[in-house]
């Protein structure tokens, strides 16, 4: 196998989700460039973020830096305008949002108001769907769509409440979408990382004692990073994973094997 298809040398790439330094998109954006991508758009939601956005989107050279927050109608069709302005192209795409209203996040699913659920659903997974209609006309060579679930997607996890069938619905859609794509060499992947101490993941109940039991279940003994996660998306980026399309991608340490 060419080098050059283990690199992401002259591709260029979306990243939507940084919130942070310790934000899974940003340890994603952080492993394209380390691999060779050859530019990066990132967004952030919105003002309030954007301070904790620039410095990391300075970093990483990004050259387009826009905000995005996909519940207000235009924006994301804003960010792929620009895209297309300036790139006329886009090799992958990276869907790192979830959101739930608290008071839904935190009771039974039984207790879900209609509202929540719509949101929650609209956020987390609709704007993948989104995503990736706008990315099809710009992967005019193929690319790659990726995007973050959980393993309460597919079991039950105490606490994970209304994320658990909003993850399920997304992980259904990357299949159906890789498989309406995939002849247009557009793969997508629903990628599922063990717990991580993001800032999204601390709005879960008791998700301290969560962090605790899997670095203690998972057979390798320990917790993922960032940068793990960042960089298995990174090498499914590459050309040398144009045939790994549709399957939900666990980097967990091996925790999703057990009972």
């Amino acid at each position: 196998m060419d080098l050059a298809a283990r690199s992401l040398e002259g591709k260029k790439g979306l990243v939507m989700g940084i919130a942070n330094d310790q934000s899974i998109a940003y340890g994603c954006a952080r492993a394209f460039k380390l691999i060779g991508a050859d530019d990066l758009a990132i967004t952030y939601l919105n003002e309030k973020a954007k301070p904790h956005v620039q410095p990391l989107a300075e970093e990483l050279e990004a050259g387009i830096f826009m905000p995005l927050n996909v519940a207000e109608d235009g924006e994301m069709e804003a960010v792929f305008e620009e895209i297309e302005k300036k790139w006329g192209k886009l090799d992958f795409a990276l869907h790192s949002i979830a959101f739930a209203p608290k008071e839904d996040l935190h009771g039974r699913i039984t207790d879900s108001s209609r509202e929540g659920f719509l949101m929650a659903m609209d956020i987390s997974c609709h704007s993948f769907i989104r995503m990736a209609r706008l990315a099809e006309p710009l992967m005019k060579d193929g690319g790659t769509l990726l995007t973050m679930t959980y393993y309460g997607a597919d079991k039950v996890i105490e606490n994970y409440n209304i994320m658990g069938p909003v993850k399920s619905a997304l992980e259904s859609s990357a299949r159906y979408m890789a498989w309406e794509l995939g002849r247009k060499g557009i793969r997508v992947h629903a990628i599922s990382p063990g717990p991580l101490a993001t800032r999204a993941a601390s709005g879960i109940k008791d998700f301290d004692s969560l962090l605790n039991e899997a670095a203690e279940q998972a057979p390798a003994g320990q917790l993922v990073t960032i940068h793990d996660v960042g960089m298995a998306c990174a090498g499914l980026a590459t050309d040398a994973a144009k045939l790994i399309t549709g399957d939900t991608i666990y980097i967990d340490g091996g925790l999703h094997i057990m009972g």
